[in-house]
């Protein structure tokens, strides 16, 4: 009796580190510290004096606090505890920067983060190339010798207002809406990103709205025959918009897609090369 007593004891036991090591590794971004590789920064000549600039996750990451007073000394930076957010600001930038969220804000842009931000050490650690783009900067890579040169640039990213076409904006927030309403953010921006791709090609209508409405070769959206493309957007939706329009891209040259379930016909799946699956859409180019 006590033999099986003890057995049912030890699988316990065993049962709750499982679950506790698991758990680490999902929390714990910092967990991964044996992957980060140091790398040099230089701010135009100057190298950039951090503790603290690193390659992971194939991602280059530099220190947020130090970055920002490093390309404007006056720049104010404030953290909210309670949202894990990161406020910046200069006298032509107004940004924030949420830990494990998957975009920044800049004067109104949502600039896409591949990786996210997190936190090692009680530091906040964000991707380089997108918090200069932010600053309007330019970045460069040397892989051989582990270096990026920033080049500064007017010191803040061109504003949203005037950046973003209403009109695109409109109604590829709206298309993002009728297609994807029950996808994550990863899969609206995907679906945004084969507008875009049709619209940027070379043998499609030049702009977002013509390409959603295009009837050459059949209705290509079906809530444009359904009217669901009109719609008022999600909060989401406009989000992803804006990130896709600003080059967030995640399904690469897709021009296509469909969902498996529900599709009535298998033209897409026969005669374009498949590129991923997101949520519930297959995307082919």
């Amino acid at each position: 009796m006590k033999t099986s007593k003890n057995k049912i004891i030890r699988r316990i036991c065993t049962l709750i580190t499982a679950i506790i090591m698991t758990a680490a590794v999902l929390v714990s971004p910092a967990g991964a510290a044996l992957n980060k590789t140091p790398i040099n920064v230089y701010i135009e000549s100057i190298q950039f004096a951090a503790d603290t600039t690193v390659i992971f996750n194939s991602t280059s990451y530099v220190p947020l606090k130090s970055f920002c007073l490093a390309m404007d000394n006056k720049a104010k930076v404030d953290w909210d505890h309670k949202s894990k957010t990161v406020y910046v600001t200069t006298d032509k930038l107004s940004m924030s920067v949420r830990v494990g969220e998957s975009y920044l804000i800049a004067n109104g842009r949502y600039l896409y983060l591949d990786n996210p931000c997190y936190i090692d050490k009680g530091t906040t650690m964000v991707p380089i190339r997108v918090i200069a783009k932010a600053f309007d900067a330019q970045v460069s890579w040397n892989g051989q010798l582990k270096e990026v040169v920033v080049t500064k640039g007017s010191g803040a990213i061109k504003s949203g207002d005037s950046f973003y076409d209403k009109n695109n904006l409109y109604w590829l927030s709206r298309i993002i809406t009728a297609e994807a309403r029950g996808e994550g953010l990863k899969g609206q921006i995907a679906v945004g990103n084969v507008v875009l791709n049709r619209m940027y090609g070379d043998n499609w209508p030049d702009t977002v709205y013509g390409v959603v409405f295009d009837t050459r070769c059949g209705i290509q959206f079906t809530p444009t025959a359904n009217c669901t493309i009109y719609n008022e957007p999600t909060e989401s939706a406009v989000i992803a918009a804006k990130l896709a329009l600003d080059g967030a891209q995640v399904v690469g040259g897709s021009l296509f897609f469909l969902n498996k379930a529900k599709a009535t016909s298998r033209w897409i799946i026969d005669n374009c090369d498949y590129v991923a699956t997101i949520g519930a859409h297959s995307f082919y180019m």
